[in-house]
């Protein structure tokens, strides 16, 4: 309840304070931009997003980033249909590719710090996957101080 006061004075502060400086069909003008602009901007961008999440998957890459990015565009365009100078241009920030990257970074620090987890998955998500089994220590084979490795090898590009 209180976040939604806070957004609707902030919001009804900087309309008034851009009408008082610009004057009211100015302002009008400089809204209906804003959201013409957004929603051309969402749209490109999230065809990107998509295009990049696209080429993740058929290059077999886990696409953390393009996933963050896709929903970083959705936030963008959700903000740009909420009404108000404020929220347009918050809209507007996300769908720009750096200050997204900049997000993006933010967000990944955040969820790392707090689940430490996360952050191993990243680092794991980057690393060639090598497939193995562990063997229990009695069960090794006995030989003369050599270890024996079993397995097939399979080229990067057919996993």
């Amino acid at each position: 309840m209180a976040f939604v006061l806070l957004y609707l004075v902030v919001e009804i502060v900087a309309l008034v304070a851009l009408g008082s400086a610009i004057g009211l069909g100015w302002t009008l003008l400089v809204l209906l931009a804003g959201s013409v602009l957004g929603l051309w901007l969402a749209r490109r961008e999230g065809v990107r997003a998509a295009q990049a999440l696209a080429e993740a998957v058929n290059n077999r890459r886990v696409p953390t980033a393009e996933l963050t990015d896709g929903m970083l565009v959705a936030a963008g365009g959700v903000l740009l249909f909420v009404p108000g100078l404020v929220t347009d241009l918050a809209g507007l920030l996300l769908l720009l590719p750096p200050v997204r990257a900049l997000a993006r970074r933010r967000l990944v620090q955040a969820a790392e710090k707090r689940s430490p987890e996360l952050r191993t998955a990243r680092i794991r998500s980057q690393a060639p996957v090598v497939d193995g089994e562990v063997v229990e220590p009695d069960e090794r084979p006995q030989r003369s101080g050599r270890f024996v490795i079993e397995g097939t090898v399979v080229p990067g590009d057919q996993r």
